[in-house]
């Protein structure tokens, strides 16, 4: 079975062992993305919403490296570090999933990489 590294400038650096994504058996497997701007590897900070504005846009930026889209995403799974940020997490979320969202789950942890409020990590189809 292929196996294929995704990678683009367009979307955080792994800060770690790790891929940004990978492709294989016809799906996209994509790392977990924080609200970081790829352009000066900072993480934002404050509004919830704008952190999972930025998580999609990372999203988006290497689904496009990969050939895909949002369009072919089937499973996101979404780690807040606080629940009661659901709301404005979900509000924005659904901006960039606005017809036949892809199943997902959400589900609060004890802490994100580097003090993170919200990850968002999805498999698309190729």
């Amino acid at each position: 079975m292929e196996r294929t590294v995704i990678s683009t400038a367009n979307a955080p650096q792994a800060i770690g062992p790790y891929s940004q994504g990978i492709s294989a058996g016809g799906f996209i497997f994509l790392s977990g993305q924080l609200a970081i701007d790829p352009a000066t590897g900072t993480l934002l900070e404050g509004d919830v919403g704008a952190m999972t504005r930025r998580i999609c846009a990372n999203i988006e930026a290497l689904l496009t490296a990969a050939g895909s889209s949002l369009a072919h995403v089937v499973k996101a799974t979404v780690f807040l570090a606080d629940m009661n940020d659901f709301q404005a997490m979900n509000s924005v979320y659904a901006e960039f999933f606005p017809a036949d969202p892809p199943a997902r789950s959400t589900v609060q942890v004890a802490r994100l990489p580097r003090d993170a409020r919200v990850e968002i990590e999805v498999v698309a189809l190729a």
